[in-house]
This record gives structure tokens, sequence and C-alpha cells, in this order.
């Protein structure tokens, strides 16, 4: 098929090739020129596991380019995938205007039974606003869909090759066919391919990421508690998990979840209520938790620095919102790492993909950064671990406890074992264990 996918960001870049490699002609369409040219050079612009070969290959056996031109990308489109960012406004609120812009500027450059789809996250009823953007600017008949997508950051190609189902909400027959034509072609016939209404679909990434949220913020709730009543919260995590009903996935307790989906989608869920005049109020009480997590552990740190933090050198290890990404969004070292310099503390960061990013996105206050993470401990008085990037999995802990002043480690993730840590000399405060 002839595709066309509007946005190059973390949802349409990987889903360009991947439908590229899976044997389609794709045009990726952006509005930025240096970006374009950039994509067309072979360079991948977000680190993502597996694209850049895919998209050096994709793009060498001439099933993928890019463009900033509508009129090239879409004339002979049989599908348009909008994948814009639909980012969260100053007052809150999920901002549209990229894909209501999409939408305008790609009607006029359809051809007769084009399906349009949103892939973008947006709020419920957005999809049929696209629709009536689009009839406005065109007499040609086309079809509307809504296709959200279920992509983690860091596997985002895997998630593509082996969901977990696919969701298809339309109200035509056609789109319906179309879609899961395609999409029969790229995962085969054992995938779920769920089709409904279209604002069925867009309330089901909602929903989705708002439980996924719960749960994360269920779990630091009660790694909290085990914390006042001494109990450990990686052996309640390994009861509750084990329950077939439950499941061990997301049960992880940290510093509070991140990135540019959850605290977004659950706002939007809220908002959602709020506007139905029906209060989510589980929903309201996970963006609560999440918000005081980063502080908590902050509190935790203040508490057990001997002397405080004012005047000490703390190295952090990770910054990014999770592993495998390069993406700062909501990132809980953000508050973390202000809360440290704001506390008098000298931070010494090392992440291995994010620390451009985290530089813009902690430019209001000053921080050392460094190009290898055991270099982040010299002269440091203690270590917080933020991301559990793998390569932070099995370190040396005595080269640790020999760096560190006040020999303490203080683990945000959870990642290690407290008798490791200890073993090498090292005081360890996790986060409920």
């Amino acid at each position: 098929m002839n595709i066309c996918v509007i946005g190059t960001g973390y949802v349409g870049l990987p889903q360009a090739t991947l439908l590229a490699a899976s044997g389609h002609q794709v045009v990726g369409l952006d509005i930025h020129a240096e970006l374009v040219s950039r994509l067309n050079a072979g360079e991948c612009t977000i680190y993502e596991a597996e694209l850049p070969q895919m998209l050096r290959t994709a793009l060498d056996g001439g099933q993928l380019r890019f463009t900033t031109d509508y009129g090239k990308a879409i004339a002979k489109a049989e599908i348009v995938f909008i994948c814009v960012g639909t980012p969260e406004g100053d007052d809150g609120a999920c901002d549209l205007s990229a894909v209501f812009a999409a939408a305008r500027d790609l009607a006029p450059h359809l051809s007769p039974d084009t399906v349009v789809a949103t892939r973008s996250t947006v709020p419920v009823g957005t999809t049929r606003k696209v629709e009536q953007t689009i009839a406005e600017s065109t007499r040609v008949r086309f079809h509307i869909a809504n296709n959200p997508e279920f992509l983690q950051e860091g596997t985002a190609v895997r998630n593509l090759r082996h969901p977990d189902r696919i969701v298809i909400g339309t109200a035509s027959a056609f789109a319906r066919d179309k879609l899961v034509q395609l999409y029969r072609g790229v995962v085969g016939d054992k995938v779920p391919i769920l089709t409904m209404d279209i604002a069925s679909s867009e309330l089901v990434k909602y929903a989705s990421n708002a439980m996924l949220a719960m749960r994360i913020s269920f779990a630091n709730e009660i790694a909290n508690l085990c914390e006042k009543v001494g109990a450990n919260y990686h052996d309640v995590e390994r009861g509750v998990g084990a329950d077939k009903r439950i499941g061990a996935s997301f049960l992880r307790a940290g510093v509070g979840f991140g990135g540019s989906c959850f605290p977004k989608d659950v706002r939007a869920l809220t908002e959602l209520g709020r506007e139905q005049e029906l209060p989510l109020q589980l929903a309201e009480a996970t963006l609560k938790v999440n918000e005081l997590q980063p502080q908590r552990f902050l509190a935790l740190v203040q508490a057990h620095l001997p002397d405080g933090i004012s005047g000490k050198t703390i190295a952090v290890w990770g910054l990014t919102f999770k592993p495998d990404t390069d993406d700062m969004r909501n990132a809980p070292s953000i508050p973390i790492i202000r809360g440290l310099v704001r506390a008098g503390a000298r931070v010494q960061a090392y992440d291995p993909q994010g620390m451009e990013e985290a530089k813009q996105a902690l430019d209001d206050v000053e921080i050392a950064y460094v190009d290898d993470a055991y270099r982040a401990l010299d002269g440091a008085n203690a270590l917080v671990l933020i991301t559990e990037w793998g390569e932070f999995r099995e370190p040396d802990f005595a080269r640790i406890a020999a760096a560190l002043a006040d020999k303490v480690v203080f683990d945000g993730r959870n990642l290690w074992k407290r008798q490791d840590v200890e073993a090498a000399g090292l005081t360890y405060f996790g986060v409920g264990t």
C-alpha cells in the first residue's frame, strides 16, 4: 500500500519505518525541514532500540522517504496516519493544534476513498472533529478512523511487531477492512484486532494508561507504608504479583512515573470526567500520589545523609524518565535534582543517552554533567539512582564504596539487592525496602 505518516516523533517514526520494512511504500511527512533532511540522510532523530538500522535499510531499499510537502506526501496515499504530538498545554488540557493543522493541510490533497486515521492520543470526540475539519476543505469522499498506539519508549519497534492487540475505531466498513488488511500483513493472524466505534477506541487508550499508572501509584503507596510498618516491599511485591488475577507487571515501586503519556493522559481522563460531571477519583488520586513520590524520595535522602544535604556532593545515575530512551518529559529526575540543588547540594549527573535533553529540561539549576557513571562518584558523598538503565544493574559496589565519602546509596528504583550493597560496606536505602 501507499501510506503517509504525518509526524516523525516517538510514534510516527517507528510507525513509518516498520510499515516500510513490511514492504509498503511510505512517506513520512513533517513540517520541520531540518528534521526531514536528517531523516533522509539516514540519521535516526530519536533514541529507540532497533530503529536506526531499520531506518537506513528502508531508505536504501526505496520503501521510505521523508518530505515537508503535503501534496507529494498525500496524493497517492491510501492510508494517512496522523501521528503528531498532543502535548499538555499550560492550562493542563491536551494541545490539539498540531492535529487540526495536519487535518486542514492534508484535506486538499486527498484522493477518493483515502483512509485518514488518528494515531495520536486524542481526547474522546477529537477524531470526529478531525473528520469535520477535513470535510470543510475537500469534496473528495474519505474515511475516518481512530487507531490508538500502545507503544513503550525503548521498545516501540518490538511493540509494533508484537502488540498485545490492535484497536481500530471507525464507522466505515471500508476503513475497517483497509486497516485490518494492513495490520494483518505486519503482525500476522494471532494478534487480536479489535474493531469498535470511534469514541470507545479513543477511550481505550486513556483507560489503559490510567490503569497502568494507577498500578504504579498503588505500588508506591504500599511501599511507603512498608517503610512505616517495617515490611519489605520486595516481598510484598512478590506476594501480590504471584496472584494470577493481578500479575506482576507495573508493580515496581520507585520515584514515580513520567514521560509524555501517563501524566498527560491521566490528567486528560480526569478532565473528561469533570466535563461530564463525573469526577474520576481514582485517576485524580493516581496523579496526586505520583506528584508526591519524588518529594518523598528527597525527604528520604535528606533524612539519611549525615548532617543533611546542604554542602554535600550527590552523584546521580539516570536522568531520563525510563531506560532505553532519551526522553526527559516529566522525568522524576527533574524535581529530585531541583530539590537537591535548592537544598544546597552539588549534583554530578550521568545518563547513557539523555544528558543533552537534561541540560534543556534542567537549565534553571547548575549541574555538573559527566560522561561516565563512575566519574560521577568523584568527590561525592552519596549516590542516588533515579533511572534503572541496564548498565547500572550490576555495578562495582566496592568501587562505589571507595569513592563515596558518606558511603550511602539511595536506590530510587529498587534495582539492587540490599545484601549486595551492604556487603561492600555501603548503607542502602530503597523505596519501601
